[in-house]
């Protein structure tokens, strides 16, 4: 059933929810389904959809899906990634002009979609596109291989074009929203504008806390560079009497297994089941990324489990550490194996002072309905609808 029992009903005007792209279900999607639930008289409109019947029904709800064009590519699942300029030019011919109120979703290039006058358009954005501005001399310098210089001016060229478009388009949005106020400032440097703060939403209710807790640390994520998985083991190499649980699967698995020592278990891919499981178990949940928001150690704290974490990006804003009132974590300043074991070290000596209460009822700011709720209420107030 799409809609719930707050305070504000479901928007009945006729919406247009524009995401960038449906290659599979993560954070970005279950954030469009909650906007469904908002507005359930929607469509959806989005560059590429390559989810299985089922996968759609459960972001969708039921609600019409439009892909763009380029879906019809051929096998272009193996290569939609280097299409941006074409998902831009993609966005701008979606037709959305028999909508009410257009709510874009976007971490890169669904807030360009043309609107009119007369319509209000109301951007979410996860993140300003990361490999477009701030971390472009990253992803681009991180090319290597076969004509890796070429590759590199290429990008180079191609995203001058895109931060163009991208900071040209923002003008056709009436109101910002950031999913922390991490990203609000980034929206404040790129495109000098002010954005609303609404959280995304996290399942609460799916995770909650167990009855047993392990001597075990925990860690949970993709394996990718910016996630710092191979940090985190290295840096509990140096403590052999402390034992790590490492959960997920990635590009750095073979660094990360490199690096573990006997105190270290390494587990891969685990389903929902058992992640929730092992958070209920944990005696801290250890993550060490500088996110956007970061939805997982939000589901850590709501089984009522600690977060040691950065002090920075969206875990400032979702862990309370050691000194604060009702502490639910432990912060590090620096992504680095001495910050992290200082944490730690902090955590064994003065952990015991944090309520697994205290890190339910933190994690509870942030559930789905907290979201759909500010969602629905800032409809209101900006669409008057």
């Amino acid at each position: 059933m799409r809609g719930d029992d707050l305070s504000l009903p479901p928007v009945s005007a006729r919406a247009a929810i524009v995401h960038d792209w449906l290659p599979l279900i993560g954070g970005a999607e279950r954030v469009l389904a909650d906007m469904v639930r908002v507005c359930p008289n929607s469509e959806i409109f989005t560059t590429f959809d390559f989810l299985t019947d089922a996968e759609r029904a459960e972001v969708s709800l039921g609600v019409p899906v439009h892909a763009s064009g380029l879906n019809r590519l051929p096998m272009v699942q193996r290569y939609y990634r280097n299409l941006l300029m074409g998902c831009t030019r993609a966005v701008e011919a979606f037709d959305v002009t028999g909508h009410d109120v257009v709510l874009s979703s976007s971490a890169a290039f669904a807030k360009g979609v043309i609107t009119s006058p007369e319509q209000v358009h109301i951007g979410y954005v996860h993140s300003p596109a990361r490999y477009a501005w701030d971390l472009s001399h990253a992803y681009i310098g991180a090319m290597g291989g076969i004509a890796a210089p070429l590759k590199r001016a290429i990008a180079r060229r191609m995203m001058h074009r895109f931060r163009m478009w991208d900071a040209r388009t923002a003008a056709g949005v009436d109101t910002f929203v950031a999913n922390s106020a991490f990203i609000a400032k980034r929206i404040k440097k790129v495109y000098r504008r002010e954005a609303v703060v609404i959280h995304p939403p996290v399942d609460t209710s799916a995770f909650t806390m167990g009855d047993t807790r392990e001597d075990v640390y925990v860690t949970a994520s993709r394996m990718v560079p910016y996630k710092s998985i191979p940090m985190i083991v290295a840096a509990f190499a140096e403590r052999p009497h402390l034992k790590l649980r490492v959960l997920g699967d990635g590009p750095d698995m073979a660094e990360v297994r490199r690096l573990a020592g006997p105190n270290v278990e390494i587990c891969g891919y685990v389903d929902a089941d058992r992640m929730r499981a092992e958070m209920q178990r944990a005696k801290a949940f250890v993550f060490a990324a500088k996110e956007d928001f970061g939805i997982v150690p939000v589901e850590a704290q709501a089984c009522g489990t600690p977060v040691i974490c950065l002090d920075a990006g969206g875990t400032a804003e979702t862990v309370r550490p050691l000194g604060e009132s009702a502490p639910t974590g432990v912060w590090f300043s620096e992504q680095t194996r001495e910050a992290l074991l200082a944490a730690v070290d902090t955590f064994e000596a003065e952990g015991h002072v944090i309520r697994a209460e205290d890190c339910r009822a933190n994690a509870l700011q942030f559930s789905a309905e907290r979201f759909r709720e500010e969602l629905r209420g800032l409809i209101y107030e900006v669409a008057g609808v």
